[in-house]
């Protein structure tokens, strides 16, 4: 992406996608550092949304837990089955960057009726009705977005709470936010391969596999929103148990971070058995055409992030079609309305 081109600067989405490099290099980790503490002393902790809102800030900060060994249990599922959970040990952050998603509102109300104290909210406005259901409220600083697919608001919701994670374990990682906001701008605008672009607009399906810390699973539903494909995500080696069954060899599939180990099946199945392509997200040279984005260690995944949005911009592009306005997504999945 070029900000600078009019067929990029001319979309809000691609403008907010860019407001992301100075949402992460503002981003104060301390903000969290009390409300940390709350976590800690809960020992239990469930992070409910709906969509973009759950599926990456919610599973990326699952993954760092349980990579650190951080004395925590962090589970995360939607609104509507947490409900029928025995939530009353739990600290729950329930976000929605409307503040008017009705799932999340009755689940709120819910906590509320047994007693629950922990019940936070994570929004992008204030004033909100979800705000008048929990106990304590936190405003993200990168504001309301025009575009239906949401994406600066979900970087800075899963930075939110991996820095909970980063003050229970008494870390100040302010210099990284600033050197990860520098990567994510080099992911942002580096070229794509036009032949992987073409590729991916003749695919009747567009998969992601990866690992379940919610950025392909993320990518693949900003898929459907910004390119209006078909898309799947195959966690783990889902892509290689059954699935290639029914895949067809104009499908595309792109890896995130491939593990080393899962490479040679991948080939075997994929490339070589249904003989699709496989491109690879990585921050390495992979066997596989990759889109190779700087490296950043445990930050890596919002680097892939955003090197995916890159990727899903140019496919949108050279599909023709209006990148901020899907024909039937919304930008509030399901509103409260009172």
């Amino acid at each position: 992406m070029n900000r600078k081109e009019q067929k990029y600067s001319q979309y809000a989405l691609i403008r907010e996608m860019m407001d992301t490099v100075e949402i992460v290099k503002d981003f104060n980790p301390e903000q969290t550092k009390d409300i940390a503490q709350k976590i800690k002393l809960a020992g239990k902790l469930l992070l409910t949304g709906e969509g973009s809102s759950r599926l990456f800030p919610a599973k990326n900060a699952i993954r760092k837990a349980l990579t650190s060994g951080i004395d925590l249990q962090i589970i995360t599922e939607s609104s509507r089955q947490a409900a029928g959970y025995d939530l009353s040990k739990f600290a729950v952050f329930c976000a929605s960057n409307s503040g008017r998603t009705k799932e999340i509102i009755l689940l709120a109300r819910k906590l509320a009726e047994i007693g629950n104290e922990n019940r936070f909210a994570l929004t992008a406005n204030e004033n909100t009705l979800l705000e008048k259901e929990c106990k304590e409220t936190f405003v993200l600083s990168c504001g309301k977005e025009d575009a239906v697919a949401a994406t600066k608001s979900v970087v800075e919701q899963a930075l939110f709470y991996e820095s909970i994670l980063w003050n229970i374990k008494g870390v100040n990682n302010k210099e990284k936010c600033l050197e990860l906001a520098t990567n994510l701008e080099k992911a942002l605008t580096l070229p794509i391969d036009p032949s992987i672009v073409e590729t991916a607009t003749k695919a009747s399906t567009i998969y992601f596999a990866g690992y379940n810390d919610g950025v392909a699973e993320e990518l693949t539903l900003k898929t459907n929103e910004i390119t209006r494909r078909k898309s799947d995500y195959l966690e783990g080696t889902y892509a290689v148990h059954g699935i290639e069954e029914v895949m067809d060899k104009n499908d595309i599939v792109f890896v995130v971070d491939p593990i080393e180990e899962e490479i040679e099946k991948f080939q075997e199945v994929l490339t070589k058995g249904v003989g699709l392509k496989v491109i690879a997200i990585a921050n390495r040279n992979t066997p596989f055409p990759t889109i190779l984005v700087p490296s950043l260690g445990e930050l890596n995944p919002y680097v892939y992030l955003c090197a995916g949005w890159n990727l899903l911009v140019e496919i949108g592009l050279a599909l023709g079609v209006n990148l901020d306005k899907p024909q039937r997504a919304r930008k509030v999945g399901n509103e409260l309305i009172v």
